[in-house]
């Protein structure tokens, strides 16, 4: 990139500077303004991209995906690229919030907006959903996630040969459940999920595909895992999309006088933590064995392995006022395995829970995340009514896999 006036000796010769430093000063100037100082697509901060076709200020990973988008994708470096005095003027006269004021001007409350820390495929089709397809804008007509109903074939993971077949899903939002099939013209479905029950989160190292869906829910008081993937992007975004939809129409028939402000929280989350520990039997005299964990608002969950259907077991964290706790260290007389020294031990009302981690940062990241959710409030339902008598039977499906995996 060649800009002229500036030149520098190089061993005697000249080189032209590549930096068009009045372009840059400007640049600089409107990225100071509000809104501009976070990627205007995953909220990262300071972006260091611009979109010379919208007017807006990403960051790198949302630049590459705008590259890819024909009309729209035109980006460049604020600090390396060549700046037209044209394309300054362009991101003056725009910016970030004038973008949002007609891209994103009817996001539907439960439509969910990806922030840096969230895989790309929620990233890449939330960006073609404001910018290609304009599903957002003032006149926008009706969404495909509204439609409360979907109906299609998804890959699902076998429970035990761990292989991905085709299954029908049939969403509805009448009946309040999300069905699958395991044949396209079955008449009865091999299982019925309540939507009240579903949480789901994109897993794509988990599950090894970059659009790997988990769905999490509650069947006889125990948590099931089912994976899935679709080979479109689109499409897999769509079904999430789609379940949080039915999900607030749910709770807006359950809850009449909350706000969908309020009720948002409470659709699909991402999990609060996941990862490999150590843990020990009931009686803590057993050996410490691997276990991958998941850490899900107040249920920590523990697998033999990351794609297990079932967990093996699940330990609710309440409140600290009502006897939960967690701090670093194991009682005096225990026994880790070699490497794995850095304990944690969660003391609930009905007992105590020992860990072990691999690293002390790991261990410190785990009781931040333990402290965090026991100094939490809890919600009315997490006190009485269905999640009460849910975690109640979690308890005994935990002291009953406990005692029934002695050694485990």
């Amino acid at each position: 990139v060649r800009f002229a006036g500036a030149r520098r000796r190089v061993g005697g010769g000249t080189e032209t500077m590549t930096t068009n430093e009045r372009a840059v000063r400007a640049l600089r100037d409107v990225l100071k303004r509000a809104g501009n100082t976070a990627c205007a697509d995953c909220g990262a901060p300071d972006p260091e991209w611009g979109s010379c076709s919208l007017g807006v200020f990403i960051c790198l990973i949302c630049s590459g995906i705008h590259r890819n988008i024909p009309d729209i994708g035109k980006v460049k470096s604020l600090r390396l690229s060549c700046w037209e005095d044209s394309e300054v003027e362009f991101m003056a006269e725009n910016g970030n919030e004038a973008a949002k004021i007609k891209y994103e001007a009817r996001v539907p409350a439960y439509y969910y907006k990806p922030t840096h820390k969230d895989c790309q495929v929620l990233k890449e089709q939330w960006i073609k959903a404001k910018y290609e397809r304009m599903e957002f804008t003032q006149d926008r007509k009706s969404l495909v996630y509204d439609e409360g109903s979907r109906d299609g074939m998804l890959m699902k993971r076998g429970r035990d040969n761990g292989q991905f077949l085709s299954r029908r899903f049939v969403l509805s939002e009448r009946e309040g459940t999300l069905k699958y099939f395991t044949k396209s013209d079955a008449k009865e479905p091999k299982a019925v999920i309540k939507v009240d029950t579903i949480n789901a989160s994109f897993q794509p190292e988990k599950i090894g595909n970059p659009n790997g869906l988990q769905i999490t829910y509650l069947k006889d008081y125990s948590t099931r895992n089912i994976f899935l993937y679709h080979e479109s992007s689109k499409e897999i975004v769509d079904w999430f999309n789609s379940i949080r939809a039915v999900q607030l129409h749910y709770l807006k028939v359950a809850f009449p006088g909350a706000s969908e402000f309020e009720l948002t929280p409470k659709l699909t989350r991402n999990f609060l933590k996941e990862g490999y520990m150590e843990k020990t039997g009931p009686r803590q005299t057993e050996g410490f064995k691997k276990r991958w964990f998941t850490l899900d608002h107040r249920r920590l969950m523990y697998f033999k392995d990351p794609l297990d259907a079932f967990a093996k077991g699940e330990v609710f964290l309440g409140h600290r006022d009502l006897g939960y706790s967690a701090h670093a260290g194991l009682p005096s007389g225990t026994h880790s395995n070699g490497a794995w020294r850095h304990g944690i031990t969660i003391v609930t009302p009905e007992r105590s829970f020992l860990f072990t981690c691999e690293s002390e940062a790991e261990q410190q990241d785990w009781l931040k995340h333990f402290n965090d959710v026991t100094s939490a409030q809890m919600s009315p339902q997490e006190y009485s009514g269905e999640e009460a008598n849910g975690v109640a039977c979690v308890r005994l499906h935990h002291h009953i896999t406990d005692s029934r995996r002695a050694r485990d």
